[in-house]
């Protein structure tokens, strides 16, 4: 039997394949931490369980395709908050921000269309595109200057006329990279001009450090038919497994297509939406006391990575990731090593080669992503083993 070549050609997660070598550490009594994959460990707020108990249905029905009501006015209700206003039909709740991203790929591109994304990008938009037949083109950006988008005549020349979309996480994930006003409107004037879409994944939006603010593009005037935000409540309000996102257009046939896709899916699962619906009317504040919490963190990482000789890092600006560039060959063979072969006191740590986060053939093979999600006790040990690994690692080229 023969599988389809779409399948065989997509990308393994780099995030989660090295998992085995971890779970085998694990069991011969490592201490493993995961600083490998965006799992928050903040508690989910507790308005998410207390609404889903307070649901007085007998009967888990269908939800509507489009989304259920009450979360929806709740995701309004959100983006008010940016002055930024949508109409019931601009919304449609997705199975997390992955279906969303899925969804205006496949809304936007035919087989062989080109999307525009800044590299190093999520990994997983190779999977989301890829299994559409639609190709990421990258616009490459390097640590060496804090991953900033190149000027406008050098994104004009990678447009061909396959390009259909620019897509782009902000505050970026795996750079933690918060775009500049200047950026985000050289963005919606390359999509105004050469008529694309901008599909704008705002995950992580409010997570930005160091008095920066993390805009919306939705605030820009003059790109409504243009602009797809793809939302969630993954990230911002630790509820990773509740999956569930959005997408938010005011493109009308954009979404009167989408909701086709929302229709042939059904519908996304009915508790977890009441659930959902409650996370968004929590107050800006909670945003905020979170977001202090995760510049903590940054700032632990940030401070032991430049006792470090050889790292290149740029201060990440928001989300809670950062890609290093280490003093060593290979990082996914550093990586491997920490797991099987070092550890501080019976303890290691995981780190994700960022080879994967990159669309051009050979870049970030020395480079890893690290997510500090962890505490800030946890991120301190962790650190300290990354450091003294590092130190210890026989291939170090520093």
């Amino acid at each position: 039997m023969k599988l389809s070549q779409r399948i065989q050609a997509m990308q393994e997660s780099p995030v989660r394949k090295l998992v085995p070598i971890a779970t085998k550490a694990k069991s011969l009594g490592k201490k493993v931490y995961h600083l490998n994959i965006g799992q928050p460990d903040i508690e989910t707020p507790d308005v998410f369980m207390n609404a889903i108990n307070e649901y007085d249905s007998r009967i888990i029905k269908y939800s509507f395709s489009q989304g259920e009501p009450t979360l929806i006015k709740s995701i309004q209700n959100y983006f008010k908050r940016d002055d930024i206003h949508f109409e019931d039909n601009e919304i449609l709740i997705t199975n997390g921000g992955s279906e969303a991203v899925t969804f205006a790929t496949i809304a936007t591109c035919d087989p062989g269309d080109e999307i525009l994304v800044p590299e190093p990008f999520y990994t997983n938009y190779n999977g989301f595109t890829g299994e559409v037949n639609a190709t990421i083109k990258p616009i490459t950006t390097y640590a060496e200057n804090g991953f900033r988008l190149p000027n406008k005549q050098a994104i004009e020349a990678l447009i061909t006329p396959k390009t259909k979309a620019i897509l782009f996480s902000n505050p970026g994930n795996p750079t933690g990279t918060v775009l500049t006003d200047e950026e985000m409107h050289m963005l919606a004037d390359i999509a105004i001009e050469h008529n694309l879409f901008i599909i704008s994944d705002e995950v992580y939006h409010g997570m930005a450090f160091d008095e920066l603010e993390s805009k919306s593009m939705g605030t820009i005037p003059g790109i409504e038919e243009h602009l797809i935000i793809i939302e969630s409540v993954s990230k911002r309000y630790s509820a990773c497994g509740a999956r569930i996102g959005a997408i938010a257009s005011k493109n009308t046939a954009l979404m009167l297509n989408i909701l086709k896709l929302c229709q042939a899916r059904l519908c996304v699962a009915t508790l977890e939406q009441i659930g959902a619906s409650a996370l968004y009317e929590l107050p800006e504040s909670y945003t905020q006391e979170i977001k202090q919490e995760y510049e903590t963190r940054r700032n632990i990482v940030y401070d032991t990575l430049n006792q470090i000789d050889g790292i290149v890092c740029e201060k990440p600006q928001g989300a809670f990731y950062v890609i290093i560039k280490l003093p060593v060959p290979d990082a996914e063979q550093f990586v491997v090593w920490l797991l099987e072969e070092f550890d501080v006191n019976n303890e290691t740590i995981m780190l994700a080669p960022a080879e994967g986060f990159y669309a051009t053939a050979g870049l970030g093979k020395d480079e890893v992503r690290l997510a500090y999600v962890l505490n800030s006790e946890d991120m301190k040990t962790a650190m300290n083993i990354l450091k003294l690994g590092l130190e210890a690692y026989p291939e170090r080229l520093i």
